[in-house]
Order: C-alpha cells, then structure tokens, then sequence
C-alpha cells in the first residue's frame, strides 16, 4: 500500500509528517471517518484515554472542517431550547463547561459576551417563560429573565417586550477548534489522512500476522485503503450513505438546507454587541434570523434555511444530481414539505429578496436598514429526516449489521450545537465505544 506524504496533515512546524505505525498485523485498532469537529473531539478522546491504540482520522477534503465545522455561526450554545432529557440537552450544558475550560487551557480568541432572546409580544412573552422553565430544567448556568425597561443594560439598541439573558453563551471559531483537537491528536502520535474519500468497506481475505480480528478494509475514492479492527463514522452530511454502506436502513436520511447570512456592513458594526435572537416559533423547525457577532468582529445576521440542491450546495449555483436524485426518492422530503410548504416558500423568497430578513431583525433593532447590510457567507445543515417527514432532533448513533457492520459505528445525527456539544459527544461516544467494542 503506497501513500504520497501530501496525503498526511502537518499541523505545525514543530509536528514531523505523520508516519503510519506498523505492527505484526499492520491494522489500525480503529479509524475516524471524518475530519470535522466530532471526528476530531472523538479521535483526541479516544487518544487521550488509550494512548496505545492505533488510530487514525481520514477526511475527503484537502483540509479540516471544510464543511458544518468551518461554516457554522460560531455561537457557544448554553443549552435553553432543547429537550429536557433528552441527549442534546445533557451534552450541551456539559459540552459548554468543557469547551470553556479548553479554550482558555489553548490561549483559543473566544469571546463570553451572553446572548439576548427577546419577546416582541404578549403571545411569545408566553412562550418565553416556557423557554425560561426548559432552559432551567436543563441547568443552562446563570439564565434570567429581562424585563422590557432594563433590555438596554445588555444592549442598547435592543427593542422588546422580555427577554431571557444567557451571560455564557459565546462566540469562537469553532474551525480553528477543531485543528486544536487535530494537533493534540497528532502529537499523541496519531495519523490523519487527507484526500481520502471512504466510498467502501470489506473483509479483508488473508493478514499477515496473528490478528484477533479479520481487518476492514475501509476503501477510498482515490483507490487507496487502510485496514483497522474498528470504524467510527462521523462524516456529517454524508452520514446516512456511509451507514447504508455497513447494512444500516435509510431511516434518517439527511436533507441538506442551506442558511445564508448576511453582513452588517462595517460603519453598523456598532449597532449590535451581543447575539440577539428571537422566541423559537413552535410551529416552524428553525430558529430564525438573528444577530451573531464574531470573533473578528463582524456582525451576521440571519440564517434563512432553504433546501440546497447539493449536499455541499453554498448558492443556488451548487447543483449535484445524483444529490436531488436521491432527494426526489425519498418519501420523508415529500412529507416534510407538506407539513412546511408555506414557511418554507417564505424562506426561498427571502434568499432572493434579503430585505425580508432585515426587516425580521429590525423589530429588534428599529434604526436597522435594508442599505446597512450586504450579502454574506451560507453554510449547510444536515438535517436527519425520518420517513414520516419528521426532523430528527436529537442524537443517532446506529451500527450496521453482519460480521463487519457490528463493527462499525456510525455517528448519523449531530445537529446544532454539534459544535459546543463536541468534547461531551466524544466522551459519549467513547464510552459507547468502550461498551460495544471492548476498548
């Protein structure tokens, strides 16, 4: 098996290009399919707790966080709108303290600067307090409720009836987080493969060596391969397909929905100082537009979401047919729209005409116009849809079957805050992997 060094990451110049370690059976104990920020929280735990295994992380692009990671808001979440119970919930609030205490551990630019979630009327002050309850249920530290005449101590330009004010949400480039899990993994001593796009999985028929587990064969795009004991998938919005590959069912399927951004331009700066986001609407699936400051001091308002043409569609432009192929088959995108036509044709007009979204957040900032803002950056969720047309809200962790699938475990849902959750969900994932692999 032959691989050409650009094939491995240098993080730094103090870190040598990462060698492949080689054993009587020259298997890895286990790969991370995925160089996102789970793949990488997972490998440095997994790492971290057993520094003796072989593992390595491979990812199809040519760098890191090319995708959710690297294209997400940047917000620290504290854990208020999800479930009570539920696994979102429990890893977010302890993913919060964790990646806090990291940050300043690595010296990472990150900002506490809290976050605003206003009420404009009678019927969402109602909600607000449900808000309030859930977000006290699921221990988010420090929350209170604001109200109208003192909205002005936490932000000046800020209009509402209440609000909830979260004093730990934050902001940081959660990218860059992610290189940091990747340094740390590799100074552990393990290997990271770019330009490596998983496309397969197989038995391998003969090993030399005395191994107490026929290898997998893990196949790439690039007609290169790598054999290991066990594979983790982490790999985001091509989730479901690599499950399927291992004898998982297509339920939940993911559906990619773009969210665009836009800019306050740099004189509007001023205007806004923390994140500011409305009541949730129990009737829609997303949050809605708000305002996120960021680390380098731009200030993005949105996202819409609208349905992208391309699991990596970033414009209207990104067209991928065997992506809306697959789409156009799946009878839960069918239902999904049904149940949200209206919104959801409200959030294709508003990508086209961007005047709507400002107008959203000028009830919170009145002096808010259409001419202070410009066109910004989008991202692309992968969102879990079940048959039914149901969004898949919380954490899926499947494993496929026979001889081979029960070895690999597959990560098929890790929404937001997938990002603040990150070292909880590796802890998760590691005792899971503890449980059902032995290690």
């Amino acid at each position: 098996m032959a691989f050409n060094k650009s094939h491995f990451l240098k993080l730094g110049s103090s870190l040598s290009l990462a060698k492949m370690s080689t054993d009587s059976c020259g298997v890895y104990d286990l790969i991370v399919i995925g160089g996102g920020i789970v793949g990488c929280a997972t490998a440095r735990e997994m790492k971290c707790r057993h520094p003796e295994l072989k593992i390595a992380i491979v990812e199809k692009e040519n760098a890191l966080a090319k995708h959710q990671t690297g294209h997400n808001s940047g917000v620290i979440h504290a854990g208020i709108y999800y479930k009570p119970g539920s696994i979102k919930a429990k890893l977010c609030v302890e993913g919060l303290k964790l990646s806090y205490d990291y940050l300043c551990e690595k010296n990472i630019c990150h900002k506490k600067i809290g976050k605003l979630i206003v009420a404009q009327n009678c019927d969402q002050v109602r909600l607000l307090h449900e808000l309030y309850e859930r977000g006290l249920q699921n221990n988010c530290p420090e929350i209170k409720l604001v109200e109208k005449d003192c909205l002005s101590t936490y932000e000046p330009n800020c209009k509402g009836e209440k609000a909830i004010w979260s004093p730990w949400t934050g902001i940081v480039d959660w990218g860059l987080v992610c290189k940091h899990f990747a340094e740390d993994f590799q100074k552990m001593g393990g290997d990271i493969f770019l330009n490596f796009e998983a496309i397969g999985f197989a038995e391998t028929i003969e090993s030399k060596g005395n191994c107490d587990l026929t290898p997998i064969c893990v196949y790439s795009k690039q007609n290169k391969y790598l054999n290991a004991k066990y594979v983790l998938t982490c790999a985001g919005l091509h989730s479901d397909r690599l499950a399927v590959m291992t004898g998982c069912g297509l339920s939940p399927r993911i559906v990619p929905f773009r969210g665009e951004y836009l800019l306050l331009k740099d004189d509007k700066r001023c205007l806004v100082s923390t994140n500011i986001y409305p009541v949730p609407d129990p009737r829609f699936p997303f949050l809605g537009v708000h305002f996120t400051p960021r680390v380098n001091g731009d200030i993005w308002l949105g996202p819409n979401a609208v349905l992208a043409l391309a699991r990596e569609g970033y414009s209207w432009r990104d067209v991928n047919i065997q992506d809306c192929l697959e789409m156009a088959k799946f009878p839960g995108l069918y239902k999904l729209c049904f149940k949200y036509i209206a919104p959801g044709l409200n959030e294709a007009v508003k990508s086209i005409f961007y005047q709507l979204s400002v107008k959203e957040c000028a009830k919170f900032i009145p002096s808010l116009t259409p001419k202070d803002v410009k066109r910004g950056p989008s991202g692309v969720r992968a969102q879990a849809v079940d048959n039914d047309g149901n969004l898949v809200d919380d954490f899926v962790f499947d494993t496929g079957s026979g001889a081979l699938g029960q070895r690999v475990l597959h990560c098929r849902n890790a929404p937001s805050p997938g990002a603040t959750s990150s070292m909880a969900i590796a802890k998760y994932i590691s005792d899971k992997l503890k449980t059902d692999f032995k290690f």
